[in-house]
């Protein structure tokens, strides 16, 4: 299969457009205007505080924006019918930032869920599946262990199988490092490119973590919260190398001596 990042040719499949974001008259972002084509590893990037996971809420259907629209394929997420909505979200697949497994349910349990609720496949085939879904993501064996049982790391990869199990279109990510040391946040990242390959997905990440950034990132954008907008898009390495504002360049140079990204 090619790789998404290497291709040039625009194909648009989220746009977010004039989008404001608040809770009750406070404004966290404002203007946001952004572009995700289909095959990109789209990261949300800005400090703490900046509204980034909330701009992903926004665009996988937990919260209503404050103004503008989110479109999925040119259909207007907000301003669609519910029924039209929910088709959207049955092909989305979100790992939350601690991995949110139900703690009385096995691996195997877990993963299935999905399947049970939103297929009419039978027990057999789900078991199958779930099987399937777990050696992806580097966890055949470990069906009937309990989330209590495993590693931080095994944990996330868990919930990624869960999140994965209805084969999603589009893959949100919310901070999938956190908690994690190098080793096992390297391998996760591993993980989402080898994912995006094999299902053919389009990623989004929140994460502030540069490794994470630029060893996956091929499209972002950069939320201020001092202006409240988005200040900076595009690749993350492009960026480090042409952008002349100081907070995009002191965000992705942290700890970082000139030349060291390659």
């Amino acid at each position: 299969m090619s790789n998404p990042q290497q291709t040039t040719k625009s194909d648009p499949y989220i746009t977010v457009c004039d989008l404001t974001m608040a809770y009750g008259d406070f404004v966290v972002m404002k203007d946001l205007n952004f572009t995700i084509d289909r095959g990109d590893i789209f990261i949300i990037m800005g400090g703490s505080g900046c509204g980034k996971s909330t701009l992903m809420k926004i665009m996988v259907g937990l919260k209503e924006p404050a103004k503008g629209r989110v479109l999925y394929n040119d259909m207007s997420f907000w301003e669609t019918d519910p029924s039209d909505r929910m088709n959207i979200m049955k092909h989305i697949g979100i790992l939350y930032q601690y991995g949110a497994l139900w703690s009385s349910m096995t691996l195997a349990e877990n993963v299935a869920f999905p399947l049970e609720e939103y297929t009419d496949l039978g027990h057999n085939d789900i078991g199958e599946l779930v099987s399937l879904k777990l050696a992806m993501v580097g966890l055949a064996g470990f069906e009937d262990f309990y989330p209590s049982e495993i590693s931080g790391g095994m944990r996330k990869r868990a919930a990624l199988a869960r999140a994965i199990a209805l084969d999603p279109d589009i893959l949100f990510f919310d901070e999938p490092s956190a908690g994690l040391d190098p080793v096992s946040a390297k391998r996760l990242d591993d993980l989402i490119l080898e994912l995006r390959d094999s299902l053919g997905a389009t990623v989004v990440v929140v994460t502030h973590e540069l490794a994470s950034i630029f060893a996956i990132g091929n499209n972002a954008v950069f939320l201020d919260p001092e202006t409240r907008t988005m200040i900076a898009e595009g690749n993350p390495k492009v960026l480090l190398e042409n952008s002349k504002d100081p907070k995009v360049l002191n965000f992705l140079m942290r700890g970082r001596t000139e030349g060291h990204i390659s």
